[in-house]
């Protein structure tokens, strides 16, 4: 693939083949198969359609293997004579017909298709493609997730330096810090698995007019329900127009996009930590770091997922914002659009396995975070002014400015000052007896709260 014009087809076209099976063109037109298919199937089960006959045990096997037997190779064939149409879901219809000429089948062939507008078969596929590209992403989201999970529980007790605006803050536990990513993905996780994916079957403008002009007596949202829910494992929107009005996509890439954007944050932030050493990383034998600096291994892993990430949401961003409309009951702009969404799925997966590869990277070094800690007494300044407030000792917080801000403070510099307060003796010797590390409230307690 070396002359892809796409990354996602050429470099990184391996980390993503599972999706090949979810947004390629060949889905797209494997789906269409099936949704006329199974309309088909749902007709001739429908006793008032009597035209519309009820199968054989035989002709329903011949038709559900149209769909099981759907290779790349029968696409090639829809395509060709995608040609001559110059209609993509049309092209669908006269291979089937094709399929089942010459065959007890063909009496049937006028009512593939029945009543149906493109949009009925292109909104339905596009909900599966959708539904299968989930399937694929969820799990890698899901690794992401469980392994923070374990990282915040090895290393919950890990004392660590926090940093407010970049400053040396009250400390906190490196596990606890992971276990806030942890949750807040997980968040986003269950927020993209509640967005419903839904479906219409109910014509050129959405009332089923063409459908009642030949059977008035069949109930057609409940046909068509079956197929959407009961077949499909959609749920159906009674409230369309020509077209499924996209809303719930928009919901889905936004929710997508949120999960990116915490994992973003979660990049910059180990991205950061690696440059404080508070994280090492291993080698790999062959790999290099820099082309002219033999001794760095740089965080490619992280400023890939980054890199990614923020292209993936480009995407979603665009589809969440257009698809949403569309000119009275139906205009084309949403057609090319959707044919992209594998790439905003393309662009997070490949994100999501540079995030899993550097994990795999990481190594905590205790002995950096511990030297942080101890050059950092001032930060002891916010629990003494704490304890200084409840002895009702005047202008705590002025004392301690005046003691910790521009100053050079250590162990021996804080506990003269504890010393000299008039405290509880409990009070007292629980200040002197604390230390930057030992400071870290419940954050040990926090990480395993974690689901």
């Amino acid at each position: 693939m070396i002359t892809a014009i796409s990354p996602i087809d050429g470099r990184y076209a391996a980390k993503i083949s599972v999706l090949t099976e979810c947004f390629s063109e060949y889905a797209l037109v494997r789906n269409r198969i099936r949704v006329e298919v199974l309309w088909l199937i749902a007709l001739c089960h429908e006793a008032g359609i009597p035209e519309c006959r009820e199968l054989t045990d035989e002709e329903l096997v011949q038709l559900m293997a149209i769909i099981d037997e759907f290779t790349p190779e029968e696409a090639e064939k829809v395509k060709t004579i995608e040609r001559t149409t110059n209609h993509d879901v049309k092209a669908v219809e006269y291979y089937l017909k094709e399929k089942i000429a010459g065959t007890s089948l063909e009496e049937l062939s006028e009512f593939l298709h029945f009543a149906c507008t493109s949009e009925d078969i292109n909104n339905l596929s596009h909900a599966l493609m959708l539904k299968d590209g989930l399937a694929a992403l969820l799990p890698q989201q899901q690794e992401i997730i469980d392994k923070l999970k374990a990282f915040a529980l090895e290393w919950k007790a890990v004392p660590m330096l926090a940093r407010t605006h970049g400053q040396t803050a009250s400390p906190t536990t490196i596990g606890k810090e992971l276990a806030v990513f942890a949750d807040r993905l997980s968040a986003q996780k269950k927020k993209i698995e509640a967005v419903q994916i839904l479906g219409k079957l109910n014509g050129a403008v959405g009332n089923y007019n063409a459908h009642l002009s030949a059977y008035p007596n069949v109930d057609w949202p409940a046909l068509a329900k079956g197929v959407i829910e009961e077949q499909l494992g959609l749920v159906q929107n009674n409230f369309t127009t020509q077209i499924e009005p996209h809303d719930y996509m928009a919901e889905l890439f936004d929710a997508i996009s949120r999960f990116n954007t915490v994992l973003t944050d979660l990049d910059r932030d180990i991205w950061t930590y690696i440059s404080m050493a508070y994280f090492g990383q291993k080698t790999i034998k062959g790999e290099v770091g820099s082309s002219t600096m033999p001794h760095k291994v740089n965080p490619i892993d992280f400023e890939n997922s980054e890199g990614n990430l923020g292209l993936a949401n480009a995407i979603f961003g665009h589809l969440s914002a257009k698809l949403p409309i569309s000119r009275l009951q139906r205009d084309l702009t949403d057609s090319t659009v959707l044919r992209n969404m594998g790439v905003g799925f393309g662009y997070s997966m490949i994100a999501y396995g540079s995030t899993l590869k550097g994990f795999s990277k990481l190594k905590l070094n205790e002995q950096n975070l511990a030297g942080d800690l101890d050059n950092a007494w001032e930060v002891l300044a916010e629990p003494i002014q704490t304890v200084m407030r409840k002895a009702g000792i005047e202008k705590p917080y002025e004392k301690l400015k005046d003691l910790t801000r521009g100053q050079a403070i250590n162990k021996r510099t804080i506990q003269a000052f504890i010393k000299k307060l008039d405290l509880s003796p409990e009070d007292q010797k629980r200040l002197l007896e604390m230390t930057p590390s030992s400071y870290t409230g419940i954050a040990e307690k926090i990480a395993e709260q974690l689901d």
